[in-house]
């Protein structure tokens, strides 16, 4: 049984179950003889339509051939996601343009996933966002540094650019000097990613530098980061956040050097405890050395 939505989709073409498959199975074949006809805007608006279809199997059997049709189909499946009233549509358009990576699908991808209101179209439109890659860098940096869009878009921004990573790198090095804080955590976050490939010392350098940002969600951001690749060269400029004026910034100081797990920051740890008033940094503090102490005690049973 179809449901409103789908049901929709599919009174729009007028396409019985058997219609649709006869239609996948032509498309298909001029796809394999190489005859299909990419300026045929006709029978590839029919093709977009037909993700409306209630099988699962067959809207993804579509997106696959048009993703085959590539950058031609690439204007009706931005329509669809901008503009068509089912949402099986728009959320398979979406996905559809993720598989064909083209940068001019960027504003309309931007739009669906600021303003659309189904949430599996949103979604889409953010992964066809990271597909594309350094293309829609500028875009996603401009979500973060705006005070009009919500948490969850800037969230799903945050995602795009770790998962664009090393190209983007030259956007995020820039935007390391952001007016906004927000946007350089964001970088901070996208840079850790960089860094975490290996193939980028300078990140690494980005990094530890972050550690000393005026702003204590990009100190935090950093010296979360920096623990999780656990970056030993960082020790240093982590131990001196342990005496940092913010107690945010000196909690996530130790978890990092926790993370690292390096005898040479059990000294350190130690001392900044006796000076500690903060009860939660406390506690982290004192974690972090039973934690250092244990790994040291089975390194030396090795």
């Amino acid at each position: 049984m179809l449901n409103s939505e789908t049901q929709s989709g599919a009174d729009s073409l007028n396409l019985s179950h058997a219609e649709t498959d006869a239609l996948f199975k032509a498309v298909s074949e001029q796809l394999s003889l190489n005859t299909f006809n990419s300026d045929d805007e006709e029978l590839i608006k029919r093709m977009v339509e037909s993700m409306g279809d209630s099988r699962g199997m067959v809207r993804l059997s579509f997106a696959e051939a048009l993703g085959k049709i590539g950058k031609p189909a690439t204007p009706l499946l931005m329509e669809a996601v901008a503009s068509h009233p089912n949402p099986v549509v728009r959320r398979a358009s979406a996905k559809t343009l993720t598989l064909i990576a083209d940068p001019i699908a960027v504003p309309t991808l931007v739009n669906a996933l600021l303003n659309d209101e189904d949430m599996v179209v949103k979604t889409s439109a953010v992964g066809g966002l990271a597909k594309i890659g350094e293309a829609a860098v500028p875009a996603l940096l401009k979500i973060l540094a705006s005070t009009e869009y919500p948490e969850s878009a800037k969230g799903h921004a945050v995602w795009a650019l770790g998962f664009i990573g090393a190209e983007a790198k030259e956007h995020l090095y820039r935007e390391i000097n952001s007016n906004s804080a927000e946007v350089r955590a964001a970088v901070v976050g996208a840079i850790a990613k960089i860094a975490q490939e290996g193939t980028e010392e300078g990140a690494f350098n980005i990094l530890i530098n972050a550690l000393n940002d005026p702003s204590e969600i990009v100190r935090c951001e950093a010296a979360a980061a920096l623990g999780s690749l656990t970056y030993r060269s960082a020790i240093p400029s982590l131990v001196k956040l342990l005496h940092h004026p913010d107690w945010e910034t000196r909690k996530a100081a130790a978890l990092a050097l926790m993370k690292i797990g390096d005898g040479a920051a059990l000294e350190p740890l130690q001392a900044a405890l006796t000076e500690e008033q903060e009860a939660g940094v406390e506690a982290v503090m004192k974690l972090a050395i039973s934690q250092i102490e244990r790994q040291l005690k089975e390194e030396a049973w090795e």
